[in-house]
């Protein structure tokens, strides 16, 4: 199997400790490389490293920083088919979902930031008959970027992109579940002369590596995206030393469908926002609230579509759906379902685990399930999920749907569907 590898001061480099941990395909259940299990010490490598860069880093100029970013951007888009392959293997989705999205959107990220500094005010003066100011944004120095498992180049390209090009050298920590397109990004990186140390990428645990980026007295700002309660530890260790935070936690979000909705239009974007990825990204639709008047036609139109998506090997193009991302969740995932069942929810659609054949026979893939008959107060839908599992729910008129989306300890996202534009500006208010 493979070995992955650090990347300090511009160099691939093994940990300190010289151990690795397994990264499993979900699609087969096999592990095919190791990353690597870094520790507090490979953190403070990184850190000597990001700090001595600093220096120059930030004061060149925004033009040349953006000519970096634009060179990732090229060499990512030009390798893109294999960047897919990467992702869909490390993940489990499809790989038609990676090369549509994923990849493009990481390689999009750079060059939005490189882009968009140009036009950033760094500086803003202001003035009255009596004074004259001047707000000058600078560069904190060395910053912590962890991201996470579900859209692994997507949103490290998305922190790690705006933290360099203002003139900051960063320390990230990819998901030590799918660490292989991070570490591609790393080869990229010595590819195009990016200077020593501007970027430097420690694999491993949360609990090790995340925790010592955390802690670190002199990181100035950390930037996360993953589970809320991870979210509340990072919160409560950084404001110790008041560091600057940017934090993307879960989500247990609504979708609210009025019966004046364009229907053919709502209902073909819904499944997507609740299955794409199987349901693991922070913004799909988990609890969709229907007016009663549409209920029961949606109930069974949504149903058909939902058998219609093609669960599969991630490999095959044509596949809508894949694997589950890591055993634990699968698991996780499998638990809720019965958890649903057992708090009196009818399943409609799904509910099992699905065993494939050939060389996903041994995957971690579970069919996209629809629910009804739970109520809101319930665990499954008061906690997030983050899987193919979607509850329905009847409304009578706006007040309720309104009280029902906002009956949740999340606040990340919600949809509403209607044609009138005075009643979507009222409700989303």
């Amino acid at each position: 199997m493979e070995r992955i590898r650090n990347y300090i001061n511009g160099e691939l480099c093994k940990p300190a400790s010289d151990q690795y941990l397994e990264v499993f395909e979900p699609a087969t259940g096999k592990p095919y490389a190791l990353v690597p299990d870094s520790s507090k010490i490979d953190v403070e490598n990184a850190y000597d490293s990001a700090k001595k860069a600093f220096i120059t880093w930030s004061s060149i100029s925004i033009k040349e920083r953006s000519e970096y970013l634009n060179a990732i951007a090229d060499k990512i888009q030009d390798k893109l088919d294999l960047f897919s392959e990467f992702e869909s293997r490390d993940t489990g989705k499809p790989i038609q979902l990676a090369s549509t999205m994923d990849i493009p959107r990481s390689v999009y990220n750079l060059k939005f930031f490189a882009q968009y500094s140009k036009e950033y005010n760094f500086n803003l003066k202001l003035q009255n008959e009596s004074s004259k100011s001047r707000v000058v944004r600078s560069p904190l120095g060395v910053v912590g970027c962890i991201s996470p498992w579900n859209l692994p180049l997507y949103l490290f390209t998305w922190k790690i992109a705006p933290a360099l090009i203002t003139g900051n050298t960063v320390i990230a920590k990819p998901s030590e579940i799918a660490p292989y397109t991070a570490f591609k990004l790393s080869e990229i990186c010595n590819e195009i002369g990016l200077p020593q140390g501007v970027l430097n990428i420690i694999h491993g645990e949360g609990t090790t590596v995340g925790d010592a980026i955390v802690s670190h007295n002199y990181v100035r700002a950390i930037s996360f995206t993953g589970g809320t309660q991870t979210g509340m530890k990072i919160a409560n260790k950084a404001v110790a030393s008041f560091k600057k935070m940017a934090l993307e936690m879960g989500g247990k979000n609504p979708a609210i469908i009025f019966s004046d909705c364009d229907y053919d239009k709502m209902i073909k974007t819904v499944i997507k926002s609740t299955f794409t990825n199987q349901g693991q990204i922070c913004l799909c639709s988990s609890r969709l609230l229907v007016q009663k008047g549409l209920y029961e036609k949606f109930k069974k139109d949504f149903i058909r579509k939902t058998s219609e998506i093609l669960i599969g090997d991630p490999k095959e193009k044509k596949v809508e759906f894949g694997a589950i991302s890591s055993k634990s969740h699968y698991d996780k995932i499998l638990n809720y379902i019965k958890l649903a069942k057992d708090e009196g929810g009818s399943v409609l659609f799904g509910g099992n685990p699905i065993k494939l054949t050939n060389r996903c026979s041994t995957g971690w893939f579970i069919e996209p399930t629809i629910m009804e008959g739970i109520s809101n107060k319930s665990r499954i839908n008061q906690e997030e999920i983050f899987g193919p599992l979607v509850t329905l729910i009847p409304f009578e008129n706006e007040r309720e749907a309104i009280n029902l989306a906002n009956d949740t300890s999340y606040g990340l996202s919600a949809t509403i569907w209607s044609e009138d534009n005075l009643k979507l500006e009222r409700v989303s208010e």
